[in-house]
Order: C-alpha cells, then structure tokens, then sequence
C-alpha cells in the first residue's frame, strides 16, 4: 500500500524564506519572499497514546520565545515529498538483532516509499559513519543496500581496539551534510540500543545538528539483554527519548509484545496523520540563533508532540 499522507503540501521549513500572498481561487497560501514562516510539525495523543487527527487550527496555541504567536497557516494533510533518512547502529552489541532489523526496514520502505515523491539514504554507525546507500527512490536500491548494512568483522574490531558506537557523530552527519540541504518532511529513524562510544561531539550536539536541519528524529530502541554480559551494560532509553523529545520524533521501544514490524506500523501511521502548523515571528531575526517553542492544544487530557526550538536566521 503506497504512502498516503494526511497533511496539505506546507512548502516551507523552519525559517525558509517563503511567500504570503494567495492566488486566485485557491484555497492554500502562495508563498513570497517578503516574510520568514516557522514551520512546525506536531502529533497529537490521547493519554492512551492514540492518535488524534480531527483537531483544527483553533485547537493550537504556539509560543516563541514565551511570546504568544499567531497561527497564519493550518493542515493536517499534505502531499509533500518525505526525506528519511534510516540509521542502523551496526556495532557488537547489535549483531543479533540485525537481521530482524533489515527485515522490518525492507518492510517499512515496501510500504511508505513512493518512488515518484520520497528519498531514502541509508546508513549505519558503528566505529565509523558509512553512508551506505545514497539519498534514492529506488526500492530496489534500497533492499540491495540493506544487505550490506552488517556488524564489524572480528579484524576490524582489533584494528579499532574493540570498536565504537558513534551514534551522537552520525546524526549529526546526517543532519548536517544531507538532511540541512533538503526541503520539505525530513525524519531520521534510529535504529540502536543508545549506547554511544566514541563520538566526538555530544548528544546536545546531535540535537542542535536536527533542529537546525529541521529535522525529526525517530528512535527505535532495539536491545539485546546479553549484548554486555550476565550483568548487562548501559541504557541508552533515556538519551533516546530525549532527542526524539527535542527534534519533535517519537520513541519507540522494541519488546516481546512490541516488535520491531509493528513499530514500524505506528511510525507509518504517526507520518501520516501530523499537524503541520506555521507562523511568522512577531519578532525580526537579526542574529542567527535558537528560539524556543511551546505548542500545546486547548482539548484537555491531550499530548502533544513536537520540537522545543528551531534556528532562527536574518
């Protein structure tokens, strides 16, 4: 089943120089270069987790900077082309969850990609960052790269004194060198334990790569419990849900009951059915920073999901 999304084509991202004015007859705005418009992607759920879809546009209050924004433009469908960006952690601790990965993501793409629209690149961390597949609308490109996606061989991980996982490195290379360049619906799904081991830069680092790329970050965590031993090794869950928390991703975690297909599924579905909300700052950029941002939806009982900041530039 080919990807449908449900929010109307948004053609700006955060801070974009984009058009105000309508054209004749037409019901969505036609963009100039006279204003700069905040776009903001957001999913809202129920306390059970659900997804609400039906909410309109007075159902959002925005703030930036604690400053009360106006809500210019308003979907929750779109047919706009859909960047992901798929990075699978490939060092030690993942080598027995790696082929029930490669299935799931050889499923997820059957499904979303529409080769006519979206592009896809692969690629994996482990000791180092390799760009496995290329930004593509390949499918076949993109099953082909997966079967080379694979842990360290035992020669390489003595040549790298026991390996690394440069997992905070990776998103930021992704963000920084493809995803920054792209317009659009941009998502990274991280697919890890969250341990990382010898990246250069931090966490925060990552996150500040995503928010200026204007990019979401979906983690899936995927553990292995013997991976480190009869006593275990770290938890990355928390590292996880915080930059998925920061970037306006969602976290998922991979369990008995939760497999990694039906994740999947939600993440499919959580695409499909997001806000997509935009407003001109009441406040004039004249240095390049972060500006903070808090949605929140009138409805009570509801949760809403998106990112805290988006860099701002004259």
């Amino acid at each position: 089943m080919p990807f449908v999304s449900t929010r109307r084509a948004f053609l700006c991202s955060a801070a974009a120089l984009c058009p105000v004015r309508r054209a004749r007859g037409q019901q969505e705005p036609v963009f100039s270069t006279e204003v700069k418009v905040v776009n903001v992607l957001a999913t809202v759920r129920d306390k059970k987790g659900a997804i609400i879809s039906s909410l309109g546009q007075d159902d959002f209050s925005i703030a930036e900077d604690g400053r009360p924004q106006s809500i210019r433009y308003f979907a929750r469908d779109t047919d706009l082309p859909l960047t992901i960006g798929l990075m699978v952690d490939t060092s030690a601790s993942q080598r027995r969850v790696l082929d029930a990965e490669r299935g799931a993501s050889y499923r997820f793409f059957e499904q979303v990609l529409r080769e006519d629209k979206d592009q896809v690149f692969i690629m994996q961390f482990d000791s180092a960052v390799q760009l496995r597949q290329p930004l593509t609308s390949s499918f076949k490109k993109l099953t082909d790269s997966l079967a080379y996606v694979d842990t360290e061989t035992m020669n390489e991980l003595r040549i790298q004194n026991g390996g690394g996982t440069l997992l905070y490195d990776a998103v930021a290379k992704a963000s920084d060198e493809i995803m920054k360049n792209r317009q659009g619906r941009k998502a990274l799904i991280l697919l890890t334990d969250g341990v990382d081991f010898g990246s250069y830069g931090t966490a925060d680092d990552a996150i500040a790569a995503a928010q200026r790329a204007d990019t979401l970050v979906f983690s899936i965590l995927y553990s292995d419990p013997g991976a480190y031993g009869p006593f275990g090794g770290p938890n990355g869950r928390g590292v996880l849900e915080r930059i998925s928390s920061e970037t306006g991703g969602g976290f998922f975690e991979v369990s008995k009951r939760q497999t990694v297909d039906k994740i999947f599924e939600e993440l499919e579905t959580e695409l499909r059915s997001q806000y997509s909300l935009g407003f001109v700052s009441d406040k004039p950029v004249t240095l390049s920073q972060f500006r903070t941002l808090h949605l929140t939806v009138k409805p009570k009982g509801l949760v809403v999901q998106s990112r805290n900041r988006y860099w701002a530039r004259p």
